[in-house]
Order: C-alpha cells, then sequence, then structure tokens
C-alpha cells in the first residue's frame, strides 16, 4: 500500500507513523507530502526513524509536489490546516467579541475554517484522486471533518471522515471497565464534534448505567461538565457538547483565559519541533500528548486496515459517513458519525436506534447550519456567510449574526478570493 499523507508536516505525523510501525505492515511508502519543506525536514526523518526503529519495511519519503505524492497512491489521508496555528488563534478570539465561542470547529470559528479549507480540498482532491489508484480511498481527518466530509462525498469521491472522539472515549470507558478495548462498542450518534454515547456495550451487555453509577466523577472530570447534567441525560456527550450545554459559562472563560488553545499549541509544536531535528530520536515524545489527537494514530490505521484488509470489515468503526436512511430525520446525502462497517468500496452505516428528541432536535438544528456553511464554502458570497450563522444554535440573533459576518470576512480576506 502506498500511503500519501496531506499536510504530512503536521507535528501530528511522528503519532502516525508510530501506529503505521507497530500495526499496519501492508505500508510499503509513506509519502509526506507538504509545501513547508522546513518542517518536512523535521518531521519526514523522525517518522522513518520511527517505523524503522519497529523493523517496519516501508520506505518513507517527503516531498511539496502534489503530483508526485498522489502518483499510485493507495490511500490518501489529509490532515491540512489552511493558515495554520495563527489563523486558529484568530478563530479562537475574533467570535468573543460577539458574544460566541471562538473553537475551531463549533460556531463560527469552524465556519471560518470550512470557509478556508473545502475550496483547497476539492481542488487537491480533483487532482490526486486523477493520479492515484483507481480504489484509492480519501481519509478525512482535517476539521472540521464533517463538513469537509460531505464536501468530498457530494462531488463524487470515496471519502471518509475520521475523528478521534469515539475511540478515545472507547479507551477510557475500557481502562475504567477493567476490559480490552476491542470488547467495548459505542452506541455512539450524531455529527461530528455534536455526538452522545447511549450504550457501552461489553459481552452483549449495556453497562453504561454501571459506568456512570460507579464512575460519574472521572467521567464528568474528563468531558469537563456537571454531574447533574450527565446523570440527567443519562448518556456520555462528547466534550464538545459543552460549548452548546454551557456556552455562556465557556465564553466567559475564554475571555479571562490567558491563552487560546492555538498558543498553547504553538508553543508545544515548536518544543516538538525541536525534538524532531536530534538524528538520536526514534520513538514519539511524550509531549505529542499534549498536541491532541490522542489514540488519533490507532483510529486512522483501523480504518486502513480495513480498508484494505476484507477479514478486518466486520469490526464495527466509528466514521463520517453518508446517512442515506440511518437518521431519517436528516437528508440522504448527509454526512453523519455513527459506528459502520468498513470495506474497499468504503463505509457502510450499521443500523441506529431511534434518536431522542433532545439530541435530534439539536443534531438537526446544527445539520441545518452545515448545509448553509457548505454552500458559503462553495460559492462564497456574504449573504451566505450570514446565513449560516444565522441558522447556528451558538448565534441565531441577527445582531449577532452581523458581528461574526463582519468579523469573519475581515479575519479571512486573503483565503476568500470573492471577499
Amino acid at each position: 500500500m502506498k500511503l500519501t499523507v496531506v499536510g504530512g508536516g503536521s507535528t501530528y505525523t511522528p503519532e502516525l507513523a508510530d501506529g503505521i510501525g507497530r500495526l499496519l505492515p501492508s505500508v510499503t511508502e509513506l509519502v509526506l507530502l507538504d509545501p513547508d519543506l522546513d518542517r518536512l525536514a523535521a518531521v519526514g526523518p523522525v517518522s522513518a526513524r520511527i517505523m524503522n526503529r519497529y523493523g517496519h519495511a516501508g520506505t518513507v519519503r517527503w516531498t511539496d509536489s502534489l503530483d508526485d505524492a498522489a502518483e499510485g497512491a493507495d490511500a490518501i489521508l489529509f490532515q491540512l490546516r489552511v493558515g495554520g496555528q495563527a489563523a486558529r488563534h484568530r478563530d479562537e478570539t475574533w467570535p468573543l467579541d460577539c458574544g460566541c465561542v471562538g473553537q475551531e470547529t463549533t460556531g463560527a470559528g469552524g465556519l471560518a475554517k470550512a470557509l478556508r479549507t473545502v475550496p483547497l480540498m476539492l481542488s487537491i482532491a480533483e487532482r490526486a484522486v486523477g493520479r492515484a489508484s483507481p480504489s484509492c480511498a480519501l481519509v478525512d481527518f482535517t476539521n472540521p471533518v464533517g463538513i469537509v466530509t460531505r464536501a468530498l462525498r457530494t462531488s463524487g469521491y470515496n471519502a471518509i471522515g475520521l475523528c478521534n472522539v469515539a475511540i478515545g472515549l472507547q479507551r477510557k470507558a475500557a481502562a475504567l471497565l477493567g476490559v480490552s478495548p476491542s470488547a467495548v462498542s459505542l452506541g455512539h450518534v450524531g455529527l461530528n464534534h455534536l455526538t452522545w454515547e447511549r450504550s457501552v456495550t461489553v459481552d452483549g451487555k449495556d453497562v453504561l448505567p454501571d459506568l456512570l453509577a460507579a464512575h460519574m466523577d472521572e467521567i464528568a472530570a474528563d468531558i469537563d461538565m456537571p454531574e447533574t447534567l450527565i446523570r440527567r441525560l443519562g448518556m456520555i456527550p462528547s466534550y464538545y457538547l459543552r460549548y452548546y450545554y454551557q456556552h455562556d459559562a465557556v465564553v466567559a472563560e475564554l475571555r479571562d483565559a490567558p491563552r487560546t488553545r492555538a498558543q498553547a499549541v504553538m508553543e508545544v509544536e515548536a518544543e516538538l519541533l525541536e525534538l524532531y531535528g536530534n538524528p538520536a530520536l526514534d520513538t514519539k515524545p511524550e509531549i505529542l500528548a499534549k498536541r491532541g489527537g490522542a489514540f488519533y494514530s490507532e483510529a486512522a490505521v483501523d480504518l486502513l486496515v480495513a480498508l484494505a484488509d476484507p477479514a478486518a470489515s466486520a469490526v464495527p468503526q466509528v466514521v463520517n459517513v453518508t446517512n442515506g436512511d440511518t437518521l431519517p430525520f436528516l437528508p440522504a446525502d448527509a454526512v453523519i458519525e455513527v459506528p459502520a462497517t468498513i470495506s474497499a468500496s468504503g463505509a457502510v452505516p450499521l443500523p441506529v436506534a431511534p434518536v431522542e428528541p433532545l439530541l435530534r432536535g439539536l443534531i438537526s438544528h446544527v445539520f441545518a447550519y452545515e448545509e448553509l456553511a457548505l454552500e458559503a464554502a462553495l460559492h462564497g458570497g456574504r449573504d451566505r456567510v450570514y446565513n449560516a450563522l444565522l441558522a447556528h444554535p451558538l448565534a441565531g440573533q441577527y445582531e449577532i449574526a452581523e458581528c461574526l459576518t463582519d468579523k469573519l470576512l475581515a479575519e479571512n480576506a486573503k483565503y476568500l478570493p470573492w471577499t
């Protein structure tokens, strides 16, 4: 398998290399694509050393040529960030001026990221798929994953969206229960970064009530939500639901925070890149865990294995996949995040129990925003941006939507040719 990573200069990449080295011997060539040759010069060699340490026979190389990287690729993984952490920092700050959450995927920050990202992703995909293997699969780890994956899929590409939230919760639940992660199945439902665990199944039994009763304090601390709220829900919400369930409190916290998440990540990345430059380093540094993306490599490798190996497709995986009739209250071409079976032909969502109105209402509301966000990303125009923000449950009021629209366009003018 030739695996190409678009955005291969990311400090995440050695985490991926570690997973490939341990779990994916079928990779014969790993190609890291990035326009930043300085980052590739640090990330590429350490990724090669990590894989070599595991005795992996695959070669690792890096390039800034898309045509070279995509030629004959069997799978292409997207992990790019248009504008880098500097753009993320802006996304996390200007919405606060309008009284809204500043976060790179949720709310106005997520819309800004979608507007910057979707056109580039489609351009890269068109050129890359033309040179890749006819059966090439596209794996999207680029946020906002739901919107970006829908853009790819509705444009005809065999794309699957990937997020590490579900695998992180699975691993944590397994640790609390004292069982192997492979023994734990999640009743995961929703949209990317808008999900709930309605069940946690071990040996055919839903142990979620027992898990909540025995470990409520650890679970509440992990997702940073009140125990009373989790008890009322009777399920485990993704920590991203905090932006909805505690919006005003989060805005106050972010306004008082000494630095943004982007600034914290930039500090970690600077240290990581210095470490990666050490020619003796052949293991992923412990500080990489502070970068975020826990269990990213396992999720990516599990997905790649299932795409390449029919025997592995029997194990369901939580991915972002086309809805069909899985959630009947959403359009068939919506992209949802649920357990699915994976094969070389793509992902097929497993049946989902009827979704409660408490969840269904918010899912429908956010998806309506995502529809409008994708329209704005594809076709541009201030009115489309405004409509998306007016539809978003974290904005909604017309004066707030006006404020957010003006600031979004001003902050992103150089990325949006139609402004």
